[in-house]
């Protein structure tokens, strides 16, 4: 990929100068950071340059990620997603050979769907075709019952959860976030909207900006629990506690920004209108009735309380479950999971143009609507950093379910590359009877 085009796209992703000037070659590829090959968390003990740990932050460094990604509960305290005792839903398969589908990546240069997931250090991907898996492999420290952590994706979830309750009238878009939560009365969401929070709207001093060591994102990742708190510091210890700490930064539902602290809210009022923990909400809205192969799990702070805005763990045919579900117009497993009324809103998307300001090139004319990225030709995503993603395409009768471990946090790193390869993985299928 062009350094050059990369730089530029990070730079409108909001990503910092210190990022741009990686060059991803830099990094050891694929079969080079290979955990089987590198011997990270290998022996009884392993040898000491080859520990992952949480104390020294060691498991959010790449190349180490390409483990800890599929290792999350063995670092940090966690909750399982009950699958019930329900029996597991098969996909029927009918497998194609897709490893040499070609096609132009956005700089124009012809690549391979197999290099597409090499050079994105994938660590597993299924692709699901008019209900049947048609592909699936796994890399890497990844297997098939072993769940992964999802990233941003975890924020579609939430989204999805909002969006059913919605519908049920039991929460209300309009309202202001106070009504459900009157803690946050003297932050930047005293007089933001439920909607503009699901719609990322928000006016808030927070920064996603993973290359600046200053950025929220990290004291934001200490009170949850993710990594450790620098010596000496005072920091929030729980998600409520970091919530209550944010302040107005410019006017509500001006444009898009992409916040995880909005989501966090999000869950939170969900768990105080359901009266439920966002583990059992999805557990007895989702995971049971899917027929999902094994639990989930989410990544708990230290009251106990559920990460939404990244911390959800499933397996990848987990993941192609709720995507074949949301296809099917949510239907799946026998059973109307979620209403269709509830898909279509999230399909719809929403303004494109507050989206537009946001500056993602790689996503022109998309929309954010309900914690769901929406392109206006049809199909629309669950996207988490580092490579997560639901790739969901009604028209094309695709899904394509992905985790990864690239060495960038930021999506744009890898976008020019693995979206057109979806592209042409959708065109390829729908052209076979």
């Amino acid at each position: 990929m062009k350094i050059r085009r990369v730089a530029a796209l990070l730079c409108l992703a909001g990503i910092s100068t210190a990022v741009q000037a990686v060059d991803l070659s830099s990094f050891p590829d694929a079969a080079a950071s290979d955990p089987r090959r590198t011997g990270v968390m290998r022996g009884t003990p392993p040898e000491p340059d080859k520990l992952v740990r949480w104390l020294d932050a060691s498991h959010l460094k790449f190349p180490n990620t390409r483990w800890s990604f599929s290792h999350m509960r063995e670092l940090v305290p966690t909750t399982d997603v009950w699958r019930g005792n329900t029996r597991v839903s098969t996909f029927p398969r009918a497998e194609h050979d897709l490893d040499n589908v070609t096609y132009l990546d956005m700089d124009g240069q012809k690549r391979r769907w197999s290099e597409a997931l090499a050079k994105t250090w994938t660590d597993s991907v299924i692709v699901v075709h008019r209900g049947r898996i048609v592909y699936e492999r796994y890399f890497g420290a990844q297997e098939a019952q072993r769940p992964h952590i999802a990233m941003s994706v975890t924020k579609s979830f939430v989204g999805l959860l909002a969006t059913m309750l919605e519908y049920e009238k039991k929460l209300d878009p309009a309202a202001l976030v106070t009504r459900y939560l009157p803690e946050m009365a003297d932050t930047a969401y005293a007089d933001a909207t439920v909607r503009q929070v699901m719609d990322m709207t928000i006016g808030v001093q927070f920064s996603e900006n993973y290359a600046d060591p200053k950025a929220e994102i990290w004291a934001y990742s200490v009170a949850g629990g993710i990594m450790p708190s620098p010596p000496g510091a005072t920091m929030p210890a729980s998600f409520y506690e970091f919530l209550k700490t944010l302040k107005k930064d410019g006017e509500h539902d001006q444009a898009f920004a992409y916040k995880t602290v909005n989501t966090e809210v999000l869950a939170w009022i969900i768990q105080r209108v359901s009266g439920q923990a966002l583990p059992q909400l999805l557990s007895e809205r989702l995971w049971q009735k899917l027929g999902a192969e094994e639990n989930a799990y989410f990544i708990v702070d230290r009251t106990g309380i559920a990460s939404g805005g990244g911390g959800l763990h499933t397996t990848v045919r987990d993941l192609a479950r709720v995507g074949e579900m949301m296809r099917l117009k949510g239907r799946f497993n026998g059973q109307q999971i979620v209403p269709a009324a509830v898909i279509a809103d999230i399909a719809g998307g929403a303004d494109r143009s507050k989206f537009a300001k946001a500056g993602y090139a790689t996503l022109p004319n998309w929309s954010y609507h309900n914690q769901w990225w929406v392109s206006d030709q049809g199909y629309y995503m669950a996207r988490g950093i580092y490579g997560q993603a639901i790739y969901i395409d009604p028209k094309n009768e695709l899904v394509i379910a992905r985790y990864g471990s690239h060495p960038i946090a930021a999506n744009a790193a890898q976008d020019p590359l693995i979206l057109p390869a979806y592209r042409a993985i959708a065109e390829t299928l729908s052209s076979k009877k």
